[in-house]
């Protein structure tokens, strides 16, 4: 756990801002560490906060939250749930390596509003010990790929991450059973027509899934879902398939470097577009611009 007595050998930080705006605060900070063995005390004031375990060996941990204590050995996948504002100790005997997500407890509220017919004061999560929930594994291991391949030009996609966290979360271990409405069907066409003209129009800006959301009047996480059911692909799949065919027509039609490509077509760097366009089409952009 975190403590300014404990100097972690690792640090990597992925933080999802709501804006580009740097006063506003982060909605969720994902943080990958490694501590020998050792103790620490945390406690986050507007953060509910999940510690989920990457040890490759299992590493026994004694911890106290809200009155409680457990020891347990916590192996990979397995986590811990500190509600926002409560106090965890924490002691290991070996070294470790967890991924720790912080989640404001305004965007948890906000994702109830949108999502769940429940007074987002009165649903609260749980603090829970030596947890195991595939759903959430798979989402912690999403968001461990994200920071080690430094994809800070992937917005859309850890907030599709961080939604999808977020509901699993209050489904499973919050306070009173919640119950998600379903929509099936996908999209009316005039809808996916409203977000492929957005898109289109905003390719080389920042676009995030609040704004794709807000334009058909629907919560994020069921925007993604009945886009995926209408497309085949996830919003930011189909984001990444557009700045791509645009960039295939500036390294066709023009002479600007790909540095210069990158950027207009909303890459965060030329080794992003890079591995994008290879990803999508088998060969580099200098590839594809001397032969296509």
């Amino acid at each position: 756990m975190s403590n300014p007595s404990i100097q972690p050998t690792k640090i990597t930080t992925l933080s999802l801002l709501p804006s580009q705006q740097p006063q506003q605060e982060e909605n969720i900070i994902v943080t990958h560490f490694q501590h020998p063995a050792g103790e620490g005390t945390c406690l986050f004031q507007t953060d509910h906060t999940l510690s989920m375990s990457l040890a490759p060996s299992p590493v026994r941990l004694l911890h106290s939250q809200d009155g409680k204590t457990c020891t347990g050995l916590y192996k990979k996948g397995d986590f811990m749930i500190t509600p926002v504002n409560l106090p965890l100790f924490a002691r290991w005997d070996s070294y470790d390596n967890y991924l720790q997500v912080r989640i404001k407890d305004q965007f948890i509220k906000n994702v109830i509003e949108e999502n769940l017919d429940k007074d987002p004061d009165r649903l609260e999560l749980l603090p829970k010990f030596l947890t195991r929930n595939p759903q959430i594994e798979a989402i912690g291991m999403m968001l461990v790929t994200e920071i080690e391949q430094k994809n800070v030009g992937s917005r859309l996609y850890v907030d599709s991450i961080a939604n999808l966290l977020a509901i699993n979360l209050l489904r499973e271990y919050a306070g009173t059973k919640t119950n998600l409405p379903v929509y099936e069907g996908g999209l009316p066409q005039y809808q996916i027509r409203k977000i492929m003209e957005y898109i289109d129009t905003h390719l080389d800006s920042e676009i995030r899934l609040t704004n794709l959301a807000e334009l058909l009047d629907m919560s994020q996480f069921h925007f993604s879902r009945l886009f995926k059911q209408s497309m085949g692909i996830s919003p930011h799949q189909y984001l990444i398939q557009q700045r791509v065919e645009r960039a295939k027509k500036f390294l066709q039609q023009t002479d600007l470097s790909i540095v210069e490509i990158s950027l207009e077509c909303g890459f965060s760097s030329h080794s992003h577009l890079t591995k994008q366009f290879r990803q999508l089409t088998g060969m580099t952009p200098k590839v594809y611009r001397v032969n296509g």
